[in-house]
């Protein structure tokens, strides 16, 4: 995404007068990438619907607040990512694997051969066993190919703690698909 094509929806956002049209031009831009992001976090559609709604809604709360200190995509990322944790938190008392099981398996029906679904939903439960942290830090670089010092940015950790997480994800994961090939 360029952000060089943000400045003048920013600009709208910024007048009373054109705020409304230019945070649904903004919505429009970010609310595909911004949705997969937490969809592969919490893997359930309506949760992820619920969430991407919760971060929208916050955006448009504080855009004012918004300094152009970082990339306005890594704001969004982190509003998004704090909308996930708390989720993460709500939730994490009433987890269990079916619900899980049906997250996974809900984005992958009948649109892929058998033998490449399982691969899918063994990578996606290895990466839903990961810790919270690590679970965010893999899935912003691994999917969406953010930058160690974006991720960084994002989780409010510097770009060292971030490849350590990501570093240690990684093994996980592989550990896990190895035990349960």
């Amino acid at each position: 995404m360029q952000e060089t094509t943000v400045a003048p929806i920013l600009d709208m956002i910024r007048n009373p007068a054109s705020k409304d049209k230019g945070f649904l031009l903004l919505m429009d831009l970010y609310k595909e990438p911004i949705y997969w992001n937490i969809r592969r976090l919490v893997v359930s559609h309506h949760d992820a619907e619920d969430i991407l709604q919760e971060t929208f809604i916050n955006v448009y709360r504080y855009i004012d607040t918004f300094k152009g200190e970082s990339k306005l995509s890594t704001w969004l990322y982190r509003i998004a990512t704090n909308e996930c944790i708390k989720h993460f938190r709500k939730n994490s008392k009433r987890k269990n694997s079916s619900t899980i099981t049906e997250g996974i398996t809900e984005g992958f029906s009948g649109s892929d051969p058998e033998n490449s679904e399982a691969i899918l939903l063994k990578f996606q439960a290895a990466i839903l066993q990961l810790p919270e942290k690590q679970r965010i830090v893999f899935n912003l670089r691994y999917y969406d190919e953010l930058s160690y010092e974006v991720i960084g940015q994002v989780l409010n950790s510097s770009a060292d703690t971030v490849k350590t997480n990501f570093h240690y994800a990684s093994l996980k994961v592989k550990q896990y698909l190895i035990d349960h090939a």
